[in-house]
């Protein structure tokens, strides 16, 4: 509930002309000699210029600084990783909701990279009505974690006291606001948001 902070990273809901989302992914691969770090279901992720998928790290809390994917030139992300099949040790082809760190051989990972996808994201703090239309971004520090134990990534948006109508990550575009789960103005609300252009890859003119 969105009394209790309990992020999950970003989930897709539905395309942003109100179609429900159906399920689309595309595959892309991590690097086969492995990653130095875990990556989450619900996690930013972005294709390197080896042209491997790695995980995000930056807030997109500006283009610059703060930019997609790392904290410098905006390049924006790819979409967002919802799991990863590879084979073990053992030869057994896995299915798994995070990537685990230092994974080798082939690893495909699905990620919902369609730029017109509205995701639901839990925010650190209290977000009103006044927020739609405003623009948000990720919570320092939270933006490449996870829960070895649910595969989930932790990721959460900074609260609505810190929208702002410059450029950022995320535009807030309504809210779940189900009564007993989620409604406006929560400690920890839950929101809708769409990834900005710029900050996506497939809407920003920049190459890797």
């Amino acid at each position: 509930m969105a009394s209790t902070a309990s992020p999950y990273g970003l989930k897709p809901v539905n395309e942003l002309g109100g179609l429900p989302y159906a399920g689309s992914t595309r595959l892309y691969v991590i690097d086969p000699a492995g990653t130095a770090s875990n990556i989450y279901n619900g996690s930013p992720v972005y294709v390197n210029a080896d042209g491997y998928l790695a995980v995000a790290t930056a807030t997109g809390a500006d283009a610059t600084t703060n930019g997609f994917p790392v904290g410098t030139a905006n390049t924006g992300i790819v979409g967002v990783f919802v799991g990863c099949q590879y084979i073990n040790a053992q030869g057994q082809v896995i299915y798994s909701q995070y990537y685990p760190t230092g994974t080798t051989g082939v690893v495909n990972a699905y990620v919902v990279d369609d730029p017109q996808v509205v995701f639901q994201v839990q925010s650190a703090g209290s977000v009103t009505q006044a927020a739609v239309g405003a623009n948000l971004f990720f919570s320092t520090g939270a933006v490449a974690t996870g829960s070895t134990t649910t595969g989930n990534s932790t990721a959460s948006v900074v609260a609505g006291s810190s929208a702002v109508a410059t450029t950022a990550a995320f535009r807030v575009v309504g809210f779940p606001n189900m009564v007993g789960f989620s409604v406006v103005g929560d400690a920890y609300t839950d929101v809708f948001v769409k990834i900005n252009p710029g900050y996506h890859s497939y809407t920003n003119a920049v190459g890797l």
